[in-house]
């Protein structure tokens, strides 16, 4: 068993830990934008194809205590790299982090790092330097209190990157914060949910993942795949239980919409796309269709201003949103202009409950009405605010 990291937002923490235990994997702690876990490599592949909220993928290679650089260049040539990076692959210390410690300096640490790992590499294969061309493993250092963690990354591209959206839109979601407002709203597939401002339909999209079962790693590959320790047969087998346990014709009742038409015509093709990747084929160029003689189970989405929407299902449900963000379209005011509008909303789907995440502190008073919670998290690098209501009223 190896000790892996998977990181996340910050605040979907315990989501994140939650989504590792279902999927049969022990939690060993957590903490900022980070849970450990053990697992063997059938774990692995099952973290990497299975989870919804986190954004990658490490091996942990070690943690030791580094007060000084020479503590930190024996702790990082001690940890035995070669069990996974292969002969012939260069080097990249992509990321360093460091909070509350003595060694603060980012570049001294970055090269330091390299220094050692490098040297560890060149001695188990017997080579006077890595390679400077072709593939390279990510290294990441973080240091906390002085206690450093030496990681492999065995994403490659960050885990958001399902490979369906093609079509992002002005300001698109991240999938996997969209997969985790999911969570922390507490929707479940049996209730209906709506986003009346779905942009390019991540949160739709993703909604669709949960009820269907649908691994979101399916149609993508990963960095572990070039690595030592990688498996063939083992990652075949993960991905035909992932397979096995999807089911497309489940009911569901999951509806979006938005003003813009160009926007609604790039969800319909993200959603087709997203449901090819889910049921294990690779991306094609082209229209999208779903298949001749399938019937699968889709969410539904249409061009519509909110004022003029009407609750798409009988019953009480969830509307879960990405309202546009001031910071991040360059225009707060046509952002706080729309969080007033939202108050339609009540009207219109009276008994719901209602989830936006957005950068505003003060949503709650544009949008008229104190939130029952207001969480804070990360959408990216921004620092956001996921805001509930229990029961809309008009």
């Amino acid at each position: 068993m190896e000790t892996y990291v998977a990181l996340c937002g910050v605040g979907v923490e315990r989501v994140t830990a939650n989504e590792l235990r279902k999927l049969g994997l022990s939690v060993e702690d957590t903490g900022f934008g980070r849970v450990r876990f053990k697992a063997d490599t059938r774990g692995c592949y099952r973290a990497l194809m299975g989870l919804r909220t986190a954004d990658r993928v490490l091996w942990e290679a070690a943690r030791f205590p580094a007060a000084d650089f020479d503590a930190l260049f024996g702790g990082i040539r001690d940890a035995p790299w070669e069990r996974f990076i292969p002969r012939g692959m260069g080097l990249k210390v992509d990321k360093v982090r460091s909070n509350r410690s003595q060694l603060r300096g980012i570049t001294s640490i970055q090269g330091m790092a390299h220094k050692a790992a490098a040297e560890r590499l060149c001695g188990k294969y017997r080579v006077s330097r890595l390679p400077e061309q072709g593939p390279a493993a990510e290294i990441r250092v973080y240091l906390e209190k002085d206690e450093a963690q030496a990681l492999l990354d065995l994403s490659g591209e960050p885990l958001f990157k399902r490979g369906y959206r093609t079509e992002g839109g002005i300001a698109p979601l991240r999938e996997t914060t969209a997969a985790s407002l999911l969570f922390l709203a507490n929707w479940r597939r049996k209730f209906p949910l709506c986003d009346p401002l779905c942009g390019s339909g991540t949160i739709v999209i993703e909604a669709a993942l949960y009820a269907w079962d649908a691994a979101p790693g399916m149609g993508r590959n990963f960095a572990f795949e070039g690595m030592l320790g990688a498996d063939r047969q083992i990652e075949r087998e993960v991905r035909e239980k992932f397979l096995a346990k999807t089911d497309f014709t489940r009911t569901i009742r999951i509806f979006g919409s938005d003003a813009d038409p160009k926007a609604i015509a790039g969800a319909r093709s993200n959603l087709l796309r997203a449901y090819r990747l889910a049921r294990g084929e690779r991306p094609r160029s082209g229209p999208e269709s779903s298949g001749a003689g399938e019937k699968p189970a889709l969410p539904v989405f249409e061009t519509a201003k909110m004022d003029d929407l009407k609750a798409p299902f009988d019953g009480e449900g969830f509307i879960i949103t990405n309202p546009p963000y001031g910071v991040r379209l360059g225009e707060p005011e046509e952002a706080e202009a729309v969080y007033r509008d939202m108050a339609v909303l009540c009207r219109i789907f009276p008994g719901w409950k209602l989830a936006c995440i957005t950068d505003h502190a003060g949503f709650e008073s544009l949008f008229g009405r104190k939130a029952v919670s207001c969480r804070e998290m990360t959408n990216g690098a921004i620092r956001s605010y996921f805001y509930q209501y229990e029961t809309l009223r008009g």
